[in-house]
Parts: structure tokens; C-alpha cells; sequence
């Protein structure tokens, strides 16, 4: 009888409450909940300044685009039901109708899954047993207090470094026509911006506002009597360098290709893992991206394998629309916003193919190049799975002249950082003839890359030509 009772006793705890690890340390669990609709909402799309910002609203306006049921938040009514103990809200996603919610206890977690108002749900994120500790903030935080070397300067030459990036494509022409991004905002949705905000080179930069989506991360005090900084959101520099190709301006040692916009530093990317919540993460930054108003997106993320197999995609799945953070790039031009993103780096190894959100519909996809105009070994190819041209185009990004998070020239490899010279560049020519819609510009670059009367899936479309695209339109 004794020995019946121990194991019924042992079952009960198996099943009940949180789960835990080595150390006795719970394990965390992120689930996303797709709700059936958005009854109970007090929004209406016919008062979308509730919701949206003006200029948002203005976006749309001028490119004949209406809001709809998608752009309405996810219902209060629906919310309140996640909203108990022992459970985190952590996030919504208005466009797809989802929740995400963050608990130890897996009992109640399934429970939430059974709520009327639910479609589906899914784990899309497990605390892993063990983390590397960041590098100290010493370290992790340090910034060179010499000027650029003089190696790194271009005597005469205006943009110094960054010349070739940006004469291949004409943007040099762009800018001398007046174009530098004035009245234009792009969003960079990355993994971290180290020092963006200290590195002397991008103090010209607008910086209207930052903000990080990934769940679950503690601030810290550099030194006593120091604001509080977001340690996650200055861990990493991959941001950094990629704000640099668009926003630096240091005339002979480097120029960026929208020196004159306006920018909001958005980090979606967890880099302690890689589980699909950073999709719920990626839609959650360009959904905020979108009611703020911003013209243009910079995504250097992608994803096809995660942690553990968790959810890894197979080719079959590149269709734009299978994949969470797909469908939410699809729906960008929709919005009246062009989203670049970057192809990714598996062109020398066994995936080769874009990933996700690469794969999706009306956005510019772009791979790399070298200098001299050859294909980046490690850039990925297309087609999508439903037979789209991808990438969409190429730009240099074998190497890529940039700054790091030390602020120190670098030249880096990878689409993440050939991405930006488009995303700029895009806001540039959009500056020139801000009557066009997203899917009009996007067609526009497309038609003046080099390669549009005979494209691959290694190429795209080609290298665009934006001074020639800017000719033909006026």
C-alpha cells in the first residue's frame, strides 16, 4: 500500500507545476496562442489614430492603402483570459492574431491551449540547461578613444571607404541630386547595437527611438552613478555595423547610404538561441516598426534550423507563407513599407537556400557580391519553393566597409551587411518620388538592376542601378 501511495505521489509532481532543471533551477516556457478572431475589441478601423500613429496613417493615405482587420489589436477581452497567475504576457501580434505567454508551469500552459477563443498553440521556446555568461562590460562595452587610423582615410575622396559600395549602385549620384534619406525612417531589426550611441561617426545620426522585443532580459549599471543600461540590447555589435553602412558619416574614411534619415534600432534577435519565438520576436518589432510610421525595413536575420531541431523548416516551407515571420514580411508592402532582407549565408553549405523570412512576398531579398561584381561564395540562392526569383538583387558585401561596435573601420563579410547598402540606398530614391507605393518602388529597382532581361537564382535581378531608376521616373 505504502509503495502504491510513493507512486502516486511521484506522478502527481511529475505532472503538476513547474518543471526543473539541473541545479533545481525551473525551466521556462514560451508558448504562442492563435486566437480565433478580434471580437470584444473596442478598436474600429475607422478611428485607426487609437492604434496607429499619424504618420502611419499618412503612409498608408498616400499610397491609396486602407486599414484593415489585420491592423487591429489583438481583442483586451481574449488577453484577459491569459492574464492569471502564475502566467507572463509577453507579447501580441495584431497581424496574426496570436498571443505569447511565458510560464514555468507546463500544466497551465496546456490548460490556456483549451480556452474557446484559442485556434492553436505551440512551444516555441524552451529555457536551455545552460547559458554562456557575457563577457564582462568592461569587455563587452569597450570603445577605442583613438581617432581612424590614417590606413583607414581616402584622402579627397568624399566617402572614403565606402566609395565603391556605393558608386556601383549610383548612389553617389543620388546624393549629389540632393537625395540623403531626409524625411525617410528606417527600422533595423537585428540582435544588438553595441555603442551605436557613443562611436563618434554615427553622432550625426537621428536616432528617434530604440527598443528591444526579446523577452526575459536584465538591465545593468556600467559603473556607480551611470544610467542603467540594457545590457542585452548593447551585447552585440552585428546592429552596430549594419547601422553604420546607412547612417555613418566620417567624409574620407566612411560615408553611409542614407546619412540623412531617420532610424529606429529594434532588436528581435535573441543570441543565446535560436527557437522559433524570434519570429514572434521579428513580427512584434516590425508591427511596432509599422505604427510608428517608418518607411523602410533593414532585416539581416533569417532563419531555417533551430536549436534541437526545435521547429526547423525543410525547402518545401520557402514559400513565404508557412513560416510565422513569412507571412508577417508578406504583409509589409501591404502597410506601404519596404522591407530588405538579407538572403543568408548558406550558399557554401548544405542548405544553400534562402531562409525565412527571405522567402517572402513583396520584399527585396538581397544576396552579396565581391567588388569586382562576382557572386559571394557564401551568399544563398533561390528560387522560393513556389518559383520567385531570389534573391531580388546583390550588393557588396564581400567585403563590406563598416564600423564595429569598437568603432573601428571594419571590412565585414555577409548579405547582412550588403542589405543595408539597399535598405539606404531605397530610402534615398524613395525620398526622390515619395508619390510611389512600396510595390512600386520595389518593381522600379528591380526593372534597373543589371541583370532584370535575364535573371537567376544567384543573381536576382542583379545590381541596381538607383541613379538610373531615379532617371527614368522623372
Amino acid at each position: 500500500m505504502n509503495r502504491i501511495l510513493l507512486i502516486l505521489v511521484l506522478l502527481t509532481a511529475s505532472l503538476t507545476t513547474s518543471a526543473k532543471k539541473k541545479g533545481d533551477d525551473p525551466t521556462l516556457f514560451i508558448y504562442r496562442y492563435m486566437l480565433v478572431d478580434k471580437k470584444g475589441s473596442p478598436h474600429s478601423i475607422k478611428k485607426p489614430e487609437l492604434f496607429l500613429s499619424q504618420k502611419a496613417i499618412e503612409r498608408r493615405h498616400r499610397q491609396g492603402l486602407t486599414v484593415n482587420e489585420t491592423d487591429l489589436p489583438v481583442s483586451p477581452r481574449y488577453l484577459s483570459k491569459f492574464q492569471v497567475e502564475g502566467v507572463e504576457v509577453i507579447g501580441c501580434s495584431r497581424w496574426q492574431n496570436s498571443v505569447l505567454v511565458r510560464s514555468t508551469d507546463t500544466l497551465l500552459l496546456q490548460q490556456l491551449a483549451q480556452l474557446s477563443c484559442v485556434k492553436e498553440s505551440r512551444l516555441v521556446w524552451t529555457s536551455p540547461e545552460r547559458v554562456e555568461k557575457k563577457a564582462a562590460d568592461e569587455e563587452v562595452n569597450w570603445l577605442t578613444d583613438r581617432p581612424f587610423l590614417d590606413i583607414d582615410s581616402v584622402k579627397t575622396e568624399f566617402y572614403g571607404g565606402a566609395k565603391h559600395q556605393i558608386e556601383m549602385h549610383g548612389g553617389h549620384m543620388l546624393h549629389q541630386a540632393g537625395y540623403r534619406g531626409e524625411g525617410m525612417t528606417i527600422a533595423i531589426l537585428d540582435g544588438g547595437f553595441q555603442n551605436y550611441d557613443r562611436i563618434p561617426a554615427l553622432n550625426h545620426a537621428r536616432v528617434l527611438g530604440t527598443k528591444n522585443f526579446v523577452a526575459g532580459r536584465p538591465s545593468m549599471q556600467l559603473k556607480p552613478g551611470m544610467p542603467v543600461r540594457d545590457e542585452s540590447f548593447h551585447a552585440i555589435d552585428h546592429g552596430t555595423k549594419v547601422f553604420s553602412v546607412m547612417a555613418a558619416y566620417a567624409p574620407e574614411v566612411i560615408v553611409g547610404t542614407a546619412p540623412n534619415a531617420s532610424y529606429w534600432l529594434l532588436r528581435s534577435e535573441d543570441d543565446d538561441t535560436e527557437q522559433p519565438v524570434e519570429e514572434d520576436y521579428w513580427t512584434m518589432a516590425a508591427e511596432f516598426a509599422d505604427s510608428v510610421g517608418v518607411d523602410v525595413i533593414n532585416s539581416s536575420l533569417g532563419y531555417n534550423e533551430y536549436d534541437e531541431s526545435c521547429g526547423s523548416y525543410q525547402l518545401r516551407d520557402l514559400d513565404g507563407q508557412t513560416a510565422f515571420v513569412s507571412r508577417s514580411a508578406s504583409l509589409l508592402a501591404s502597410k506601404g513599407i519596404i522591407l530588405c532582407n538579407s538572403a543568408g549565408n548558406s550558399g557554401m553549405g548544405q542548405w544553400k537556400k534562402i531562409g525565412v523570412p527571405a522567402d517572402a512576398r513583396n520584399i527585396l531579398t538581397v544576396g552579396a557580391i565581391t567588388e569586382s561584381g562576382k557572386i559571394a561564395s557564401f551568399s544563398s540562392v533561390g528560387p522560393s519553393q513556389d518559383g520567385r526569383m531570389k534573391p531580388d538583387v546583390v550588393a557588396q558585401g564581400s567585403p563590406t566597409i563598416l564600423i564595429s561596435g569598437k568603432g573601428s573601420i571594419n571590412h565585414d563579410m555577409g548579405t547582412s551587411f550588403s542589405t543595408p547598402i539597399i535598405s539606404g540606398l531605397v530610402a534615398c530614391l524613395w525620398q526622390s518620388m515619395p508619390e510611389k507605393t512600396a510595390f512600386e518602388i520595389m518593381d522600379l529597382i528591380r526593372k534597373n538592376s543589371d541583370q532584370y532581361q535575364a535573371p537567376n537564382n544567384i543573381f536576382g535581378y542583379g545590381i541596381p542601378d538607383f541613379w538610373k531608376a531615379y532617371t527614368k521616373s522623372h
